[in-house]
């Protein structure tokens, strides 16, 4: 019915098509032109299959009918006073308080009365003319009533749609400014790592520049292009990626923590009260920068979120195995926590962060529930040429 409402209104046009029949018969018994009698019909119940796509016309169409009723069989002696199509005047009522504004069902209801009146005076001398009057008031203000209820509740409906759908785009936005604010950071931090690199490079080369005796001058011609060119790499390479910097983001000269700190964060981990295991597969010593960096910055987020979220007596594991074509990360727990941490942690920008960081080394990354129960984190980075 809520998917195809036309198909619920035809039957309801449909039922008091059946019962008004029966009034037909009656009517053209008493004289009632069957002519008279079907456009009355058409008009009063053709049009409620479209009265929620179409309230106005519709409506308006019925009460065409109406009149069209009161002015041909409705006040003859001995006749019908009220026919069942009569019925589609308080459903378009409805359907105007409903589907359109006050107003315009106030100027309807202004209609309504001035045929009710009419209807009454055609029914004067009639001892059950004054209770159907009566009965027909009651009945158009049931129906402007439920149209108030029904209206209110679409409005409340629509209202909190729209408040969804702005929560989802508010959700969308603050995950992609997330996302950027991570790539920033991971951009800032192996910014660091290459200047290091490349002033380290320098230095090198500027000393290179005085030992080399060998062709003296163009060795060192050859050596100063390279200080040079250096130089020249690292003001472009600062300039370009200073964009990404925060206002307040301090410079750091500083070596980048490795894989080799890993070590130091379960020992942290343990003293914050949370036992953690530790096993290392293969040699992580000699691993590139940015993979052993991004091991690092998973390792320290995935065992603070268990030190936060993961619930008392939870102890921890911290797999790292390398191969000659890849590296493989694990970090679990056998914490249970609580559903609103799970959500919590796993629609927080520290989980996307992790993602970003694999992504961006272009390994792959994965974390969610245990079978066992706790929560797990994976990782792998590529290591082949």
């Amino acid at each position: 019915m809520k998917a195809h409402p036309a198909f619920g209104d035809s039957l309801i046009a449909g039922i008091l098509l059946i019962f008004d029949m029966g009034f037909g018969v009656a009517g053209v018994d008493l004289g009632v032109s069957f002519s008279a009698f079907l456009a009355v019909t058409l008009l009063m119940l053709g049009p409620l299959p479209f009265r929620r796509y179409h309230p106005l016309g519709s409506s308006y169409l019925i009460l065409a009918g109406a009149f069209l009723q009161l002015f041909t069989h409705g006040g003859y002696d001995g006749g019908m006073p009220v026919r069942m199509s009569d019925f589609a005047l308080a459903i378009a009522l409805y359907t105007l308080v409903a589907y359109t504004n006050r107003k315009t069902a106030l100027i309807y209801v202004g209609w309504l009365l001035a045929g009710t009146l009419l209807w009454a005076i055609f029914q004067v001398g009639e001892i059950a003319a004054v209770f159907l009057v009566f009965l027909v008031l009651v009945i158009f203000g049931f129906s402007w009533a439920m149209g108030e209820f029904v209206g209110a509740r679409r409005a409340y409906q629509r209202e909190m749609e729209q408040r969804l759908l702005l929560l989802e785009t508010e959700r969308d936005q603050q995950a992609k400014i997330a996302v950027g604010e991570e790539r920033s950071r991971i951009a800032r931090e192996l910014h660091d790592v290459v200047a290091h690199a490349v002033s380290v490079m320098i230095v090198h080369a500027d000393g290179a520049a005085y030992t080399i005796r060998t062709k003296p001058e163009m060795a060192e011609n050859a050596v100063r292009t390279i200080a040079d060119t250096g130089r020249l790499a690292l003001t472009e390479m600062r300039r370009l990626l200073g964009v990404l910097r925060s206002e307040d983001a301090e410079t750091q000269w500083a070596p980048q923590p490795d894989a080799r700190g890993v070590v130091e964060l379960a020992e942290n981990t343990r003293a914050a009260g949370v036992p953690v295991r530790l096993e290392i597969t293969g040699d992580v010593d000699d691993l590139p920068v940015g993979v052993g960096l991004s091991i690092y910055r998973i390792v320290q987020e995935a065992l603070t979120n268990i030190i936060k979220h993961a619930g008392a007596g939870t102890s921890a594991l911290v797999r790292l195995a390398r191969t000659p074509e890849e590296l493989r990360l694990e970090v679990t727990d056998n914490g249970f926590g609580t559903p609103h941490d799970v959500v919590k942690v796993s629609g927080g920008n520290g989980l996307i962060g992790m993602r970003e960081r694999a992504a961006v080394l272009g390994g792959e990354f994965e974390a969610g529930p245990n079978p066992g129960g706790g929560w797990r984190v994976r990782a792998t980075f590529p290591l082949a040429a």
